[in-house]
């Protein structure tokens, strides 16, 4: 009986083991995985064993084994806790692991977020304009014939009081007539009769812009004059004339145009892409070509609300002290500006792959680990582009192969799913 009961333990053991080992065999073959080596170029291009590819002769790649399989079982397995701590994946995308080899083989660099100042050096073409503050349109305010011309061609420099022409006018040698009358009979008037009169002359000949000179020379000389004298109101330079000797005039008619030139605009176009760094107040320096080797120092005194449809452009406005007239109207300038908006976390334009529907980089959480992460973008400085969200200070973001990383993580992410649907019961 002793045997019998020995053979039967032994027997019943021997059939626990077969049967144990029976089933886990599904789940030994189910993660038995043979190597795969894959094109870094042509992720088509696969194969067993280590080559080069047949299409660019770059050195295959080897695939993780068990990678597919293994995040699918921590995925199924995870806890609600791990699940929460697990970085939220961008769709059609999946986490990479990569050797330090293979990694210099697909040229893979990386970068450290950090803050950075968000400055750009803006170049802009421009052009001497005048100061439209500082034009004047000489009109006279009554009829009238112009007698004498003083000042006779476009371009000649005045001064404020100096003659232009004289111009004769019946209405205003009626109304001398009539103040020097009232002038003469102030002292045989009764009352203020007198008075009157000549304050209403007077006023209608101020009124009508007849010079202090010409109305004082007619209370000293009482003699009215046939033509009076029209005087430059500003300092400056004649830039139009219309002025003929003998041609009839109205209020309508400008006579003259006279610029002050002691100050001048330079109007710049600055390109859409840079209109964030520009502001009003902003310093700019100015040359010219035809002043080799001097700039002005000056700043941004208006920028005007429309955009040029045609050119892409939205103009500034710089005034310029000219004191010697160098500056002359419709020369080309060079404008340059140091636009600046603060400090921010920025990036190689290198790390950021766009990708049409979202904007990611490739994030290494650790050594030879890499994971897509979605950012929001904002302005690009140089070489770099402003990060608005989705990374933080210290991180480490993948450059110089993004497109590798790009076709790898989507290959990865497809064959996962494959894999999670194939093992759905």
């Amino acid at each position: 009986m002793t045997i019998r009961k020995i053979l039967i333990a032994v027997f019943v053991a021997l059939s626990f083991v077969v049967g144990y080992a029976v089933l886990i065999r599904p789940q030994y073959a189910e993660i038995t995985v043979a190597k795969l080596y894959r094109c870094p170029m042509h992720p088509q291009v696969t194969s067993d064993h280590p080559g080069d590819c047949l299409i660019c002769g770059m050195h295959l790649v080897e695939v993780a084994p068990h990678a597919e399989h293994d995040v699918v079982v921590a995925a199924a397995s995870a806890t609600p806790t791990m699940a929460a701590e697990m970085e939220m994946p961008v769709p059609g995308y999946s986490a990479l692991k990569i050797s330090p080899q293979d990694r210099v083989v697909m040229g893979i660099n990386l970068e450290e977020v950090k803050r950075g100042p968000l400055e750009r050096p803006i170049n802009a073409v421009g052009r001497v304009a005048f100061d439209e503050t500082k034009l004047h349109h000489l009109h006279t305010k009554f009829e009238g014939y112009i007698d004498e011309i003083f000042i006779d061609f476009v371009g000649q420099q005045v001064k404020a009081g100096d003659p232009l022409f004289s111009i004769y006018s019946p209405d205003v040698y009626a109304t001398e007539n009539e103040y020097v009358l009232a002038l003469k009979g102030q002292g045989r008037s009764e009352g203020s009769f007198g008075n009157t009169l000549a304050d209403s002359a007077k006023k209608r000949l101020d009124l009508w812009g007849v010079s202090p000179e010409e109305i004082e020379r007619l209370e000293k000389t009482l003699k009215p004059s046939k033509a009076v004298v029209m005087r430059s109101p500003i300092n400056g330079f004649v830039t139009a004339k219309s002025a003929l000797q003998g041609m009839r005039v109205t209020p309508s008619d400008t006579i003259y145009d006279i610029a002050d030139l002691s100050s001048v605009w330079v109007i710049a176009d600055i390109y859409e892409a840079d209109i964030p760094f520009v502001k009003v107040g902003q310093n700019a320096e100015v040359t010219l070509a035809a002043s080799p080797g001097k700039s002005w120092k000056t700043a941004i005194g208006y920028i005007y609300p429309s955009l040029d449809e045609q050119t892409r452009t939205v103009k500034v406005r710089l005034i310029l002290d000219n004191p010697s007239a160098e500056l002359k109207p419709e020369m080309y300038a060079n404008v340059l500006l140091q636009g600046s908006l603060g400090e921010a976390l920025i990036v190689p334009e290198s790390a950021v792959l766009w990708t049409g529907e979202r904007t990611i980089v490739f994030v290494e959480t650790e050594s030879g680990s890499y994971v897509p992460r979605e950012v929001e973008t904002g302005v690009k400085v140089r070489n770099f582009y402003e990060i608005r969200k989705g990374l933080s200070a210290g991180e480490r973001v993948a450059t110089g192969a993004n497109f590798l990383l790009d076709s790898e993580s989507k290959l990865k992410a497809s064959a996962m799913g494959e894999m999670h649907t194939h093992t759905q019961p």
